[in-house]
């Protein structure tokens, strides 16, 4: 016997799109075989018809021929041999959820619901939990000489560490490894959460045995099952020629190690440290380039000089050309910092400043009274 869709979702023949999907939600929300007062048979029936009447082409050949149009089984055959969920293809099913908790505040975490993938055909495959322990942040100051050259520093760090009484295992000497009693060795516990569509299961790591499946028979009296103490640890640590003040390094694997480290399945975190490199008192930086102020009396801008001048590697030459104006910017190629991610140096750059003298002696104004008359 033909069965007619329309009057199993309740519309008539002439209902809009968005009106059939109404129907159906309402309806699906209604006669779902999860809810208190389900009925299976008759949510089969309404996902059928949905299937029908939501697709243009079917809908057309629906209303020509009647629910026989398909008989090789693709519409009817999918709600009757294929269980109650896998009517379900090509229907964001989430809209059901959006539509409902859009005014009563309802927020849904579909990652978090392992149910919800048992309603509709076959259960997720979890990946093997593994824990990692948690980075370290350390702070380290440095001149801008070291900046420059590179360093390598040992640093003692308090952290977490295996513990050296059960070496990570968190059992008591003598103790045995056995299955955890409260999730039976899963190393997940399952809590049921009531929705308006229902009860669904949420999958959560087991807090006695940290997801391990398996806990100590009796706890090491040192780490306390743990697996892991505090301690100061010395690590050397290799700091880059050319590192910039702020910059954060990553060392893996010389953080916290994770709970109960001999069971394989902890991942230690990441010593994170920041390089604060200490102001200087002769040379600003810029990128890679420094800057350093000379001052130069008159007769040194007028005349020309040679004086020896700091860098970062020690004391250079520099010949100051007569005439230099008070300012000018002298370039020496190479002799700012190395490029931390590549192959060269910045420059040093000297800003010339001429200091005029406040008080002149009698010889002195003179002199500057002759070179007036002369047009200087």
């Amino acid at each position: 016997m033909a069965k007619d869709y329309y009057n199993i979702l309740g519309v008539s023949k002439g209902a809009s799109d968005e009106e059939i999907k109404k129907a159906y939600r309402k309806m699906a929300h209604k006669y779902h075989p999860d809810k208190k007062g389900g009925d299976e048979k008759k949510f089969k029936e309404i996902n059928e018809a949905y299937q029908t009447l939501s697709d243009k082409q079917k809908r057309s050949q629906y209303d020509q021929f009647g629910s026989t149009f398909e008989q090789s089984g693709a519409g009817a055959g999918a709600g009757a041999g294929a269980g109650a969920g896998a009517g379900f293809e090509g229907f964001d099913f989430s809209d059901i959820f959006r539509q409902a908790g859009a005014g009563g505040g309802i927020k849904f975490d579909f990652g978090d619901l392992d149910g919800f993938g048992d309603i509709f055909g076959g259960r997720r495959k979890r990946e093997e939990v593994r824990f990692r322990g948690d980075d370290v942040s350390v702070d380290m100051e440095i001149t801008l000489e070291e900046a420059a050259r590179g360093l390598e520093r040992e640093l003692n760090i308090y952290l977490r560490s295996t513990c050296p009484s059960c070496h990570g295992s968190g059992a008591a000497p003598g103790s045995k490894i056995k299955e955890c009693s409260t999730c039976h060795g899963t190393g997940q516990i399952r809590k049921v959460r009531r929705t308006f569509l229902g009860s669904f299961a949420q999958v959560e790591i087991c807090p006695d045995c940290h997801g391990e499946g398996s806990r100590p028979e009796k706890n090491c009296p040192k780490c306390g099952g743990d697996g892991r103490i505090r301690e100061t640890r010395k690590i050397k640590v290799a700091i880059p020629a050319g590192i910039a003040d702020g910059q954060t390094i990553q060392i893996s694997g010389q953080g916290e190690v994770g709970v109960r480290p001999a069971s394989g399945k902890s991942i230690p975190g990441d010593l994170l440290i920041t390089v604060h490199i200490k102001p200087h008192p002769l040379f600003q930086r810029k990128n890679d380039d420094i800057y350093f102020n000379l001052e130069i009396n008159l007769s040194q801008a007028i005349l020309g000089d040679s004086l020896e001048i700091p860098t970062l590697n020690g004391e250079v030459n520099l010949k100051i050309p007569a005439g230099i104006q008070s300012g000018k910017i002298i370039k020496l190629s190479g002799k700012g910092l190395p490029h931390l991610h590549g192959r060269g140096r910045g420059d040093q750059l000297i800003i010339v400043k001429v200091k005029i003298p406040e008080r002149l002696t009698k010889n002195q104004r003179r002199i500057v009274e002759e070179m007036k008359m002369e047009g200087l």
